[in-house]
């Protein structure tokens, strides 16, 4: 389930990171994936945009996106890419007798 915490903590380090290059990956459809290097161009209070460095494209995303996972984005701390959203973490469901 997603929060409006959640959503605004993303908000913050989407705008704090504004410049920043990022990976982006995300899916598009019938086992087909991307991975892109971009940068964080602007953020606005529903969306972000990024600006791939391939193609000097423009590509909104919306905070949503991240938090459900449609789209992955790492930012790079100059070594690494880190993710902006940590991965979930897996519980095992218990049985109910």
């Amino acid at each position: 389930m997603i929060y409006r915490d959640d959503i605004t903590n993303l908000k913050t380090d989407i705008t704090e990171n504004i410049g920043q290059k990022i990976m982006v990956k995300g899916t598009l459809g019938r086992s087909k994936y991307f991975e892109k290097e971009a940068t964080i161009e602007k953020a606005y209070p529903n969306l972000f945009i990024v600006k791939y460095d391939e193609n000097d494209r423009n590509v909104t995303y919306s905070y949503t996106d991240v938090l459900t996972r449609t789209v992955e984005v790492s930012l790079f701390d100059g070594e690494n890419f880190n993710p902006i959203v940590p991965p979930p973490v897996e519980t095992k469901k218990q049985k109910n007798l």
